[in-house]
């Protein structure tokens, strides 16, 4: 099993990254009603996924199989605060796991 941090910071923020050998534009967001919230783009900017809530200890992507992403994206959080707009990269943790 392979574990990567994906360094996030409490603001707004758009990144390429890449997982699994996929190039992919994400974007996370706060919204007041719903806190964090993530969009995934391809390498061409095109919307792949939209609208997926950060919430912890659970795999972001296990609704998206169809897209074999090849890992598991999670969540992990140290208390419940964490994911409020000002926790996002202090007590919670973005997470790419691969077997």
């Amino acid at each position: 099993m392979v574990i990567n941090e994906i360094p996030l910071t409490a603001t707004n923020q758009q990144f390429s990254i890449t997982l699994s050998g996929t190039v992919w534009q994400m974007r996370i967001i706060w919204r007041d009603v719903a806190g964090w919230v993530l969009d995934m783009c391809n390498s061409a900017s095109e919307p792949v996924i939209a609208g997926i809530l950060l919430r912890g200890g659970e795999d972001l992507l296990s609704q998206y199989g169809w897209l074999k992403p090849g890992g598991r994206l999670i969540v992990i959080e140290d208390d419940k605060q964490s994911l409020d707009a000002a926790g996002l990269d202090k007590t919670a943790k973005l997470y790419w796991i691969t077997d």
